[in-house]
């Protein structure tokens, strides 16, 4: 059996923009990826809900933005009516157990991490990548996650075994510094001046 090698990209995708595509297409350089799928939820229960645009709306959106190969847009959580991350990674493994899953996130994402539901039980069940953003680095890594997990950190240059490793383990790529962010461009459509 083949094993392919997935990268997973959560978020709300409102709105996609390049710097989700820019982490993807690195992501499947630096950690020998065979796919990125964008896993665009129904909602994040740590988000306002009057934040977001219709769901089918950021759909197609994000498969604008994606425009490559293998970058897949995904409705799996509202399919399979999930919200939580750790729920998500549960049924992937569930019905791919011959896929070795990679969870992406930006390092602001890193940030609040620990307020995810169960964030301990997603560290043990996957790899985790995570992508600098400009200005999140030091309060990222300086997060009760951040320092958390720092003893299972690998280097840069293991990423191409990240995929292949038994969680928990973790990198951080310092070099990926798109500035590009899903609140501001909202605020800009909000107010176009």
């Amino acid at each position: 059996m083949i094993t392919r090698r997935i990268g997973l990209l959560g978020g709300s995708f409102n709105p996609a923009h390049d710097g989700h595509r820019d982490i993807s297409l690195m992501a499947l350089e630096k950690l020998a990826l065979d796919a990125v799928w964008w896993l665009v939820t129904p909602g994040n229960p740590l988000k306002e809900k009057s934040i977001y645009a219709p769901f089918s709306e950021r759909m197609k959106q994000a498969r604008a933005v994606a425009d490559h190969a293998d970058i897949v847009v995904s409705d799996f959580e509202n399919r399979h009516g999930l919200q939580y991350t750790v729920d998500t990674l549960e049924r992937l493994q569930t019905l791919n157990p011959d896929m070795r899953f990679v969870w992406l996130m930006g390092a602001d994402s890193l940030e609040n991490f620990h307020l995810w539901r169960d964030w301990r039980r997603i560290t043990n069940a996957v790899p985790i990548a995570v992508f600098n953003r400009p200005g999140y680095e030091a309060d990222a890594l300086a997060s009760t996650a951040g320092k958390t997990l720092a003893p299972l950190r690998l280097e840069d240059q293991d990423a191409d075994r990240l995929a292949d490793a038994d969680p928990p383990v973790w990198i951080f790529f310092k070099d990926a510094d798109n500035p590009a962010s899903s609140t501001a461009l909202r605020r800009r459509q909000a107010d176009p001046k």
